[in-house]
């Protein structure tokens, strides 16, 4: 017997961000900058992560592969200037999409965070590389199906990228956005309408982002009558004192340093992002440590990127057990909370706040019964009640009496299940979402706050009758040194060792990556990166793969990186190792997991040393840029706090802890 292959169209490219930039006003003193012409070998960051697998040419389904141009723009001073373009459907039926972004930078540059909407709706959350002197570039290709009930009607793009341009930081991000519409049969199915929790201001050309604390965040539907399932999705990622939240201290304890290295920020290690309809919690997110790729110490960061550094994930809220309520024709109320802990009045409670800022939105996707039809039930009962919340702490003096160390530890549980029984056009059924969480932090400030030890351990499990599931972890562990003593020098070592573990099962909002592997025989070619451009090649998966019902997804990273500035020349170098497991499991066989594409890759000092690949058990090689190390930019001596370089408090400057200044973390960036 013959052995047909399954040719499939790899479209994929490696690249990093990193987001956690200091909220910097706009200023009219600067406009956008002209296009950089980049060197013949610039830096290529990437990301590591699952294939994107897209079709190229005609195919045998009896639809077209259609790209089209999104954005073509370069984001210099554009705080409060977001790129605004229009998107028209293509001139063909289909049901998959993919954005490719590409960007290429030159010079000196905080990261950046950018966020992409059609109209009001958050569809993309990246963040940038930080350049260098010799220019850095790009790519990643995104899966967006989920949103083609906005992609099959015209819209407005908007894409905010807010940077920042003058004599000192002279990075612009010249940027290409193109998506990539085709048809694939089996395709699963996509969501009839889609609703923004977000604070709608694109008809003022402006984005969309709630700011946490200080927005109210919350939107106002009266929602079809006719529905069947319902979910909502959470973005959000702090940013100024809140992108280290999980090396926050209680509130009790935010002045425990004041003598040497200042204020600390606070509102705990842990942060819960809520939803509430009708003033009701109906689900929760316990975020993902972002690290963005100016994060920790810069050598961590080049080339390989922090764990979904490009790509920010969503959490999913199944609603369907609301929809009795929702579905009674009034209108209902959705709204987003951010919440760390407070120990103002002795016992921890949680807060209702933060501190400034998360950058949040939610998107509301929702699948029609039969046109008619009413959807009823029974009112959801709630059992979601306060998070076991146990926190302990303990300081130590030296032989003067000031603080010499603090230690606190924080242990937080949440069980959350919401049920109720709707009926629809095909009958009675119940329906029920529920969450169980675990979470663990210790820390340690030692050397009177100048060094810090932070363990996390995050955990989840997530479960609809909608047949979803997901399992999630999340640990984390960090061990930062910094020291400025009085002869001018700055050091920071740095160690850390994280990961993301994550399983799906059932019909995920988003793509789990196992559909690209469903796909029927369709003639396609593998793309990879090559100097930060992708070149294709033919490569082919066996026709004998199972259908796949559960996606695994197994990552961590493990790096040293150092800084080092002394008299006019600063240094920052690194070495991080990151392994990546994506499988599936079949029909069925849940348990059993079949590796789809694994990938090991070791970065020295901006150099890739080892980067082995497989694909469905066969090797594959991709192309390497080699770069030596750069020299980091010499930084500017005033100013200089310890806590601003760790990213964990505005502190005191060198000055007044017995030595000239130097300015904070965002200043330490390969020219």
């Amino acid at each position: 017997m013959a052995c047909s292959l399954r040719y499939i169209c790899l479209l994929w490219v490696s690249i990093a961000l990193s987001v956690g930039t200091p909220l910097i006003p706009p200023s009219p003193d600067h406009g956008l900058v002209k296009r950089q012409s980049l060197p013949v070998s610039p830096l290529v960051d990437f990301q590591v992560y699952e294939p994107v697998l897209t079709p190229v040419g005609p195919t045998n389904q009896g639809a077209c592969v259609y790209t089209e141009v999104l954005m073509n723009y370069i984001f210099g001073f554009s705080y409060g200037k977001p790129f605004i373009g229009t998107y028209n459907p293509p001139p063909c039926s289909f049901n998959r999409v993919t954005i490719n972004f590409t960007v290429t930078s030159r010079g000196r540059q905080f990261d950046r965070l950018g966020i992409m909407y059609l109209g009001d709706v958050e569809v993309f959350r990246t963040s940038t590389a930080e350049p260098t002197a010799n220019g850095i570039i790009w790519s990643y290709i995104k899966e967006v199906d989920q949103y083609n009930a906005l992609w099959k009607t015209p819209q407005k793009i908007i894409f905010d990228l807010g940077n920042l341009i003058d004599s000192t930081y002279t990075g612009s991000f010249d940027t290409t956005l193109t998506a990539t519409f085709f048809t694939v049969l089996d395709s699963p199915p996509t969501a009839d309408q889609i609703l923004p929790i977000s604070a709608r201001r694109s008809d003022a050309n402006q984005p969309s982002a709630f700011v946490f604390p200080g927005d109210n965040a919350s939107v106002e539907y009266e929602l079809p009558q006719n529905l069947e399932r319902a979910v909502v999705s959470l973005s959000a990622c702090g940013q100024a004192t809140e992108e280290f939240w999980y090396t926050n201290v209680f509130q009790s304890e935010v002045n425990t340093f004041a003598e040497t290295i200042g204020t600390l920020y606070g509102y705990s290690p842990f942060r819960e992002v809520q939803l509430f309809i009708d003033g009701q919690l109906a689900g929760v997110s316990w975020p993902f440590p972002i690290i963005f790729t100016g994060g920790i110490a810069p050598g961590f960061w080049r080339p390989i990127v922090g764990i979904d550094a490009f790509d920010l994930r969503q959490q999913e809220i199944d609603i369907t057990p609301w929809l009795p309520l929702l579905c009674d024709g009034a209108s209902h109320r959705f709204e987003i909370h951010v919440t760390g802990i407070s120990d103002d009045s002795g016992d921890a409670v949680l807060s209702g706040t933060t501190g400034s800022n998360w950058v949040i939105t939610g998107t509301i996707f929702l699948f029609f019964d039969k046109s008619g039809s009413v959807t009823t039930g029974s009112s959801p009962v709630v059992s979601a009640l306060r998070p076991s919340i146990e926190t302990s702490s303990d300081a130590t003096q030296n032989a003067t009496g000031s603080n010499e160390t603090l230690t606190y530890r924080t242990a937080v549980t949440r069980d959350i299940t919401i049920a109720s029984t709707i009926n629809t056009s095909s009958g009675q059924r119940p329906v029920s979402w529920s969450q169980r969480l675990s979470y663990t932090n210790l820390n340690i400030l030692s050397a009177q706050g100048f060094d810090q030890y932070t363990q996390q351990s995050t955990s989840g499990a997530d479960r609809s009758s909608s047949t979803y599931a997901s399992s999630y972890s999340y640990p984390l562990t960090v061990n930062s040194s910094f020291s400025a003593p009085p002869d001018g020098t700055i050091s920071i070592n740095a160690t850390l060792s994280r990961g993301l573990n994550l399983q799906i099962v059932g019909p995920s909002i988003f793509p789990s990556g196992i559909q690209n592997f469903n796909l029927t025989s369709t003639p396609v070619i593998l793309a990879l990166t090559d100097n930060g451009r992708l070149i294709q090649r033919p490569f082919t998966l066996p026709d004998a793969l199972p259908f796949f019902s559960a996606a695994t997804l197994d990552t961590t990273q493990n790096g040293v990186a150092k800084y080092r500035s002394a008299g006019n020349a600063s240094y920052s170098f690194g070495t991080t190792e990151q392994d990546f497991r994506f499988g599936a499991a079949e029909v069925g066989s849940e348990d059993a997991t079949f590796e789809l594409y694994r990938r090991h890759v070791l970065a020295v000092n901006s150099t890739v040393t080892l980067d082995e690949e497989r694909l469905v058990g066969r090797t594959i090689s991709v192309p390497q840029v080699r770069v030596d190390g750069e020299e980091v930019g010499r930084v500017d001596e005033n100013g200089f706090s310890v806590r601003m370089l760790l990213g964990r408090g505005p502190g005191r400057t060198k000055e007044e802890v017995g030595g000239p200044g130097a300015v904070a973390l965002e200043n330490i960036e390969t020219q």
